[in-house]
């Protein structure tokens, strides 16, 4: 089938965009208009739906099919489009509140199910929309609306989340590594099955600060592991940092730029135990982890489901109205 051409700009509503000026939405927005595009399909085969929160407007500022759904509910709708619509691209944003607390339990089945959605969650570490609630991301420590003292909850990590689930796709951006999301994003697109994509982005008035070391140019490279299939893990301003795995624990080793031991972990991104161990990398102890940490294939929950619908022929006896007058139904006096 020949390829639709379009730009961003066809993805663009032409809505005002009522996002804080500054906000890491923006970028993303862009990123995935540009990834809307690469996949060549005209625009009434896209579909995006949202949950609640700020970066739930996302629908009103794409020019495609969309649903602005209720608090944590984007996913159930999104499952129901996709059933009904198969050949939909269907992606759904998300946020760490909307999709980890009240949504949790629907991203825990949908990953589950395997089906073919690309979950975007934009994660602030704060509910930014309701004006600096703590979130399942906010970290120890951190004073927000409701933890005047600082929080004493234990965080989520989102990717290792997806991975501990067995997602078929987990990955990690960041709002201004454009060229880095923005290979994730379109990778996501193509993936048979459920695709998530964790992307840390800041929100101006409550966690302005919280990913700033990560973009500074003089400290980031030193911060950051970018994790690449078939590539060692290898860091730092000068690229003289390294994991070795000894006995499956990982730690940091280092040696002369240009001169990689041979001890130094090569990533394998079908390795799911290798892909949960090095998702969980936290600062200070070890730097944080962007790229796509883990890709396998299996079918999709869709192409289950309608090979099940096709092998069952005469669908009379599946009818509602049979199934209410056979012998497995009863009538309550």
């Amino acid at each position: 089938m020949e390829k639709t051409k379009l730009t961003a700009k066809d993805f663009s509503s032409g809505l005002p965009v009522k996002w804080c000026p500054g906000c890491g939405d923006f970028a993303i927005l862009n990123m995935i208009q540009k990834t809307l595009a690469g996949m060549g399909l005209p625009l009434e085969k896209y579909a995006v739906i949202s949950g609640i929160g700020c970066s739930s407007r996302f629908p009103y500022y794409v020019s495609t099919y969309g649903f602005h759904s209720i608090h944590g509910r984007a996913l159930p709708v999104a499952t129901g489009v996709k059933l009904s619509n198969p050949d939909l691209a269907v992606w759904v944003i998300t946020g760490d509140g909307d999709g980890l607390s009240i949504g949790g339990n629907h991203m825990l089945h949908t990953i589950r199910r395997n089906i073919g959605l690309k979950v975007v969650l934009f994660n602030n570490r704060i509910y930014g929309l309701t004006k600096g609630q703590a979130s399942p991301t906010t970290q120890p420590g951190s004073k927000t609306k409701t933890t005047p003292l600082g929080s004493i909850d234990y965080p989520f990590n989102p990717a290792r989340f997806a991975v501990g689930l067995d997602c078929t796709f987990v990955a990690r951006g960041i709002d201004t590594d454009i060229a880095g999301t923005s290979v994730i994003l379109e990778r996501a697109s193509k993936h048979n099955g459920t695709a998530f994509v964790e992307v840390l982005q800041k929100c101006l008035p409550f966690t302005d600060k919280e990913f700033d070391p990560l973009k500074d140019p003089a400290v980031k490279e030193d911060l950051l592991l970018r994790v690449e299939h078939g590539k060692p893990l290898v860091f730092g301003k000068n690229r003289d940092k390294g994991i070795a795995l000894r006995n499956f624990r990982p730690e940091i080793i280092t040696f002369k730029p240009g001169a990689v031991p041979a001890e130094v972990a090569v990533y394998d991104e079908t390795n799911a135990e290798l892909a949960y161990l090095i998702s969980g990398f936290t600062q200070p102890e070890f730097p944080t982890p962007i790229g796509v940490f883990k890709v396998t294939q299996k079918p999709s929950y869709e192409e289950l489901y309608y090979q099940q619908v096709a092998g069952i022929g005469d669908t009379k006896a599946h009818e509602l109205e049979t199934l209410l007058t056979g012998p497995d139904a009863w009538e309550i006096k």
